[in-house]
Formats: C-alpha cells, structure tokens, sequence
C-alpha cells in the first residue's frame, strides 16, 4: 500500500481555460464468474442510507457508445428538454453561406453523418461561453476527407455539414421505444469536456489524468485532451491513478469489460492523420482503457478484459458479473462516419441478450454515448470542476425495475454510474484517495459532488419485476416525431 501524500490540486491551463469557457460564474470543484452477496463490500458509508432496493440490482451493464448529441437522437422526444422551436429555434452562424446566415435544426434521414471534430477545444468553442452557437462553425472549419476517418479532429467523409441534423423514431426506433418504456435521461452531460479517451477512463476511473513521471500516482494532473503519457511513454500510456476495479476487486466483487474487436476510433493524442488500428482485447487503446491501468495489473484482473462473445455466453447462462461494460468497435459504434442502423442492431443484439438471460430479473443497463461527437446540443453543461462536466448526450436506464416511460432531469454525468455502483455493490465507498487505500492525486472526488444526482431516482423497487420486451436488432422505422 502506498504511503499517504499531500494531494495535487492543479488542473492545469487547460483545464482552467474550459472552467471559464463553460460558464460565466466561477467554476468551483465539488467536493465464469462469482456473484456478489448483496452485502458485499465494506460497512457504512452513504448507500446504507439508501432504501434497500437498490439491491436487487445484482448486474449492472454499462453499454457505451459513440458521438452523439441529446439533441441528435431525442431533441424531438415528447417531454424531454428538446430542441426549442418557434421564436426559440436556434439558427447557428454559417460562414460557408455569408453575413447573417445561418443553419436550423432539422430532420436528418441519412443513417451515416459526418459530424463535427470533438477535441476539448472544439467542446470549448461549440459552448462558446454558454451560448452554444459554435457548431457549425467548428464543422465548417474541420477538415474533411481525412486519412483517419475517425479522426477527433475531422468532420467525417460524406462532406456535408450535418451537425445541426437529428434522428427519431424513424431512424432510431429501438431507441425510441427503450425511451418510451423504461428511462430516458434528458440531463445526462458526458463526465469531461474531452473527446473519447478522456470519456471512456471517466467512465472506469472517474478522473483523467497526465503523469509525469508516468508511474507516479501523485504527479498527475487534470488532462482532458492528453491524457495518460510521458516522456519516453508516447506509445505505451500508464494510468497510476486508481480506477473503479481496484475497489470490486478488493471487496470480491465480479466484473468484466468485453471490448467488440475490430477498428480502434480516433487517432491516439488526436493527431489529424494517422493509420487505422486495430482494436483487441489485450492491446491496450481508447476504448480499452483498462490494460493500461497499473491496479489492473496489480490485481492479476488483466484477464477480466473479455471478448464481446463471452459477454453472449455469459448472459446465456445466467453467470454475468456484478459489473460489466460493453464497447462496440467501429463499424458498430455510432461514432461518424459508421452507420447509425448497425450501431442501433449491434445494442439490441446486447440488450436482447440480456432480457433473454436468467439475470435479467436482477439486471440494470445502463445505455449512453461517450461525447457529442459535435453535433448540436442546446443545453449548456454546468461547471463541476475544471474538467466538465461536457457537452450533453443520451442516455437510457433499462431494467425490470425501471419506471415506466420516465424522464429523468436530473443533472447527471459517467459518475453517477460509479457513485449507482459503489452503491449497490460497495456500500458507498468511493474513489476517494483519502478512503480507498489507494492514494493518488485527483483535485476532487466526483461522485460526491454535489450537483450530480442518484440513479436511484429512475427504480421503482416496489414493483413486480417487468418482463423482457425483445426487439429486432433491424426494425422497421417509425413513426415520425412531432417537434415540440
């Protein structure tokens, strides 16, 4: 065990540069496997206070995908904090189309978009201090046709500018359906302003971080754009700094990270041009985060980073962990320029899966996308730290416990996906640096922090378990949505 040391506070400039641009007020930090036995996990802390419901949910699968706004997918969605219309309908600069031009929200029906370079810089310029009127002007500045066609930096292939365009029932209809049945979350920010390396290890670790020297949990900082490398470390990253397994592993609770094989997205350090990799379970890149991670390795838990197959396997049987995650690879990711229709196939096939299992009584999903990939979203983030939170996304909570048909508003954001799991299966106890017998050097503790809400909000334990609701990974398209 490490010794305590004083905690490292700085962010960073750049984490102070988004600070400001996010808002105009002052950015302050806030402060074959095993089931676990529902009380698993250390005594005390704040999910003792929580009704006992929370645990029935014995499998949490966190279902990530790629680059996609709120707005994008349910900006049109009854009830939801939508794309306003009328007087209110934005109309963002268009510098292609001369002074006073400019673009509108409207119906895209192409099932494969462009959209827009998503960087922390891009994020910066889209919020544009709160009036989130940079869109189409960071598109328009992007460069098309890259060699890397996921290229954070780039606009995509098709060559029109599409970021103002969104989806419904007609394109996304098991989306939509999900909405309408169980839990559509409408305040759901993703966790950093950054583009998907910085997401994906928020989502695992609750922090993304640069370390010089790259082995030393206590010399890191914020890093929302770079994260993870050192001198002499450009090709190998190290992640010192604590994640989400090292507490699961060390109060016996399963888990399971099954990585789709195939193409790795954008280009590492998001550089504009760069070779298409490749994405395996065991190397280590954007998605896969976890091999990366020193804990990981510590723990001898390497092996827990799985092919997607055995997640099938797994649900068959009725033996899937107490905490999965699932990430596509990308041709079914979502992320542009892939194809929204095999995204949508490659999600159903998932949560078919698990409606078909033996765990599904016991199971929540939790669906969302990792970054807005640059497409519109109206609703300004609100400041938790230096580093987000980001631009908004979608984001679904299925389970036979679920409300039925609920909108949640609540501000939300990845944390709150480790603060439902510390809940649940660790009685509380967070990533907390002065708590987890693990120090490392992050400013802030953000499942504590105080804006964010609780999951709980979108069970109701008092029900009966809901039955499955399977659904064709190819369905017809719906029906089309009427704007609000």
């Amino acid at each position: 065990m490490r010794a305590n040391a004083s905690r490292v506070r700085a962010a960073g400039l750049l984490g102070l540069i988004v600070c400001i641009a996010l808002v105009a007020s002052a950015c302050t930090a806030a402060s074959g496997s095993t089931r676990p036995s529902a009380n698993a996990g250390v005594p005390g802390g704040t999910a003792d206070r929580i009704p006992g419901g929370i645990h029935k949910i014995r499998h949490v699968i966190v279902v990530m995908q790629e680059n996609r706004s709120f707005d994008s997918y349910f900006g049109t969605f009854p009830g939801a904090d939508g794309i306003p219309r009328g007087a209110a309908e934005p109309c963002l600069p268009d510098p292609d189309a001369g002074a006073g031009a400019c673009l509108r929200p409207y119906h895209d029906r192409s099932p494969v978009d462009s959209g827009g370079p998503h960087r922390a810089i891009d994020a910066i310029r889209d919020i544009d201090g709160g009036r989130m009127n940079g869109f189409v002007r960071q598109a328009d500045g992007a460069v098309a046709g890259c060699l890397q066609v996921f290229d954070a930096a780039c606009r995509g292939l098709k060559g029109g500018i599409d970021v103002m365009g969104y989806h419904d029932a007609r394109e996304i209809p098991n989306y939509w359906r999900w909405a309408n049945d169980f839990v559509l979350q409408d305040h759901l920010f993703s966790s950093t302003v950054g583009w998907s390396e910085p997401a994906h290890l928020y989502l695992v670790s609750g922090w993304s971080a640069r370390c010089v020297p790259p082995t030393d949990p206590m010399r890191c900082t914020t890093n929302v754009q770079d994260p993870g490398r050192g001198p002499g470390h450009e090709k190998v990253p190290v992640y010192p700094w604590t994640d989400l397994t090292y507490l699961l592993h060390k109060y016996d609770v399963s888990w399971s990270y099954f990585v789709s094989q195939g193409t790795q997205p954008d280009c590492m350090n998001g550089a504009m041009f760069c070779k298409e990799g490749k994405q395996l379970v065991d190397t280590p890149s954007i998605w896969n985060p976890l091999p990366y991670f020193e804990d990981v390795h510590e723990d001898g838990q390497i092996q827990n980073v799985l092919r997607e197959r055995t997640f099938f396997d797994e649900a068959r049987r009725g033996t899937l962990p107490a905490v999965s995650w699932m990430v596509p690879n990308g041709r079914n990711s979502e992320h542009p320029p892939a194809n929204i229709e095999n995204g949508q196939a490659y999600v159903t096939r998932v949560i078919d899966a698990v409606m078909r299992s033996p765990d599904w009584s016991s199971s929540a999903i939790l669906l969302s996308w990792d970054d807005w990939g640059g497409f519109f979203d109206h609703v300004p983030p609100p400041a938790v730290d230096a580093a987000g939170y980001g631009i908004r996304v979608p984001g679904l909570v299925i389970s036979p416990y679920a409300r039925r048909g609920y909108i949640d508003h609540q501000t939300l954001s990845f944390d709150a996906y480790l603060k439902f799991i510390e809940d649940d299966f660790l009685h509380g106890q967070r990533l907390d640096p002065s708590t987890d017998g693990r120090p490392d050097s992050r400013p802030d503790v953000r499942e504590n922090a105080s804006i964010l809400g609780n999951l709980v909000s979108d069970f109701d334990f008092s029900q009966r378990p809901r039955p499955p609701v399977v659904l064709r990974p190819r369905p017809r398209p719906g029906p089309a949505s009427t704007p609000p």
